[in-house]
C-alpha cells in the first residue's frame, strides 16, 4: 500500500470499530511479536444477491466475502419492471426469514443484463429485457426496507473476481476482462484496478459489435452482433435450426430444452449438438480476438453454460483467435474459466454490496454512488 504501519493500525483499529474485520488465531513466530490474523467479520450478516435474466431470476443468499449461505431460489421474470419488483421483494423477504442466523442484512444486489447509469443506477437499456430508463432500484428498496445497489452483470462479475477470487488480479496494474455468455453476453473490464465505464455508461458493450452486418438479428435491435452468434438464444437457435433473433429459442419454463441439456446430446456423440457448440466456439474466438485488440488484458475470464462443453469449445476459439491475433502472444492471451455452478453472477451481485465498505469508491464504482457514504480508500 506504500504507507506506514503506523497508518496500517490506525486503518485496521477503525475497521475493528466498525466490526468490519474481526481478530482471530495468533500466529507463530520465530522472534518478535506474534502477529494475529483478521478476518472480514460476517458472523451474523449476509447480502442478498440478485440475478436477473429474461429466461429466469435467480437469488442467494451470500456472507460478505461471497460465500453461499443458502441455495440458489429461482422464480419466473416478470417482464414488466414493477410487476417483477413485487414478485421479487417477497421471495427476499422469505429468504432472509428462512435464515434467521442472519442479523443484519446488509443490503441487496441486483445485476441486469444491460447498461447501467452509476451513480442513479438506472438501466438505461436491457435488450433482452426490452427495458429502456428503467429505476428498479428506488421501487425495490421500498419493498423491501434493504439498501440495493445494481450494476450491469459483466462488471459486477469482473469486480467480484478481483474481490472475492483475487487470483493473481490484487495487483492494481492487472488489467482483465471477464466475459460472460448467457442470454447474452456481458463484458467486464478492470484496467488499473479500475471498472472501465466510458463517458455514457456503455464501455464494454462488446457484445454489441458486429462480426457480420448481415448477420442473425440481435435483441439490441441491429444485426450480426456478437452476442447474437455466441448467446444461450443463439446456441439453442443453432441447434433447433431456427433464427436467433430476440426470443429465438428461449427458455419459457423449467422443463425448457437448455444449455445443458444440448452439452448432455453432444456428449452422447449427436453430431449436430456437437457442430452447434463448435460453431459457437469459433464465433466466441472470433469476438474475444476483437476484445484482445481493443485491450490486451493479461488475463480473460469466460463465465457461463458454454463452459460445460470446454473441450469441444477451446480448439475451435483458439484456432479463431489465433486466425485473427495481430501477436502471436495476443493469441495466447490466458483464458481463465469460471464454471456454472460457482455462479460469478450472483456472486458478482453480493460485491456490490459487500466490496464498497473496504474499497475506495473510485477504484469499484469510478465515482461517487447516489446516497451513500462515501468510504476512504482501505484497500
Amino acid at each position: 500500500m506504500g504507507v506506514r504501519r503506523g497508518a496500517i493500525t490506525l486503518i485496521v483499529n477503525d475497521l475493528l470499530e466498525r466490526h468490519l474485520l474481526v481478530e482471530g488465531a495468533i500466529a507463530e513466530t520465530v522472534r518478535g511479536r506474534k502477529p494475529t490474523f483478521l478476518y472480514i467479520d460476517s458472523r451474523g450478516r449476509g447480502i442478498v444477491a440478485v440475478d436477473i435474466r429474461a429466461s429466469g431470476t435467480f437469488l442467494m443468499l451470500a456472507d460478505l466475502s461471497g460465500k453461499p449461505l443458502s441455495g440458489v431460489v429461482r422464480l419466473k421474470t416478470v417482464g414488466e419492471p414493477c410487476g417483477l419488483v413485487a414478485a421479487l421483494a417477497p421471495r427476499i423477504r422469505s429468504l432472509l426469514a428462512d435464515h434467521p442466523e442472519i442479523e443484519v442484512c446488509e443490503g441487496v444486489g441486483v445485476v441486469v443484463p444491460g447498461m447501467v447509469e452509476h451513480t442513479t443506477m438506472r438501466v438505461l437499456h436491457a435488450p433482452t429485457l426490452e427495458w429502456r430508463d428503467v429505476d428498479l432500484r428506488e421501487p425495490l428498496a421500498v419493498a423491501t426496507g434493504l439498501p440495493v445497489q445494481i450494476e450491469n452483470s459483466g462488471r459486477a462479475c469482473v469486480l467480484a473476481q478481483a474481490w472475492t477470487v483475487r487470483d493473481g488480479v490484487a495487483d492494481a496494474k492487472t488489467d482483465i476482462v471477464f466475459v460472460s455468455v448467457s442470454d447474452g453476453v456481458g463484458v467486464g473490464v478492470m484496467v488499473q484496478g479500475e471498472l472501465l465505464r466510458g463517458s455514457h455508461n456503455i464501455a464494454g458493450e462488446f457484445g454489441h459489435l458486429p462480426l457480420s452486418l448481415d448477420g442473425p438479428p440481435c435483441s439490441c435491435g441491429a444485426n450480426g452482433c456478437w452476442e447474437a452468434y455466441v448467446s444461450n438464444r443463439a446456441l439453442l437457435a443453432r441447434y433447433f435450426g431456427r433464427s436467433g433473433g430476440p426470443g429465438a429459442a428461449a427458455p419459457t419454463d423449467d422443463r425448457a430444452f437448455t444449455v445443458e441439456d444440448l452439452v448432455t446430446r453432444a456428449r452422447a456423440n449427436d453430431a449436430r449438438a456437437v457442430a452447434a457448440i463448435e460453431t459457437t466456439g469459433h464465433y466466441l474466438g472470433m469476438g474475444l480476438a476483437s476484445v484482445i485488440k481493443a485491450l490486451d488484458p493479461s488475463r480473460v475470464y469466460i463465465g457461463g453454460e458454454i463452459t460445460l462443453a470446454w473441450d469441444l469449445v477451446e480448439g475451435r476459439l483458439r484456432a479463431a483467435m489465433a486466425q485473427r491475433a495481430l501477436t502471436p502472444a495476443a493469441a495466447e492471451t490466458e483464458i481463465r474459466l469460471v464454471a456454472a455452478s460457482e455462479y460469478p453472477r450472483l456472486r458478482g451481485a453480493a460485491a456490490l454490496i459487500a466490496a464498497p465498505a473496504f474499497a475506495s469508491p473510485n477504484a469499484w464504482f469510478g465515482g461517487s454512488v447516489a446516497n451513500r457514504k462515501q468510504e476512504p480508500a482501505l484497500i
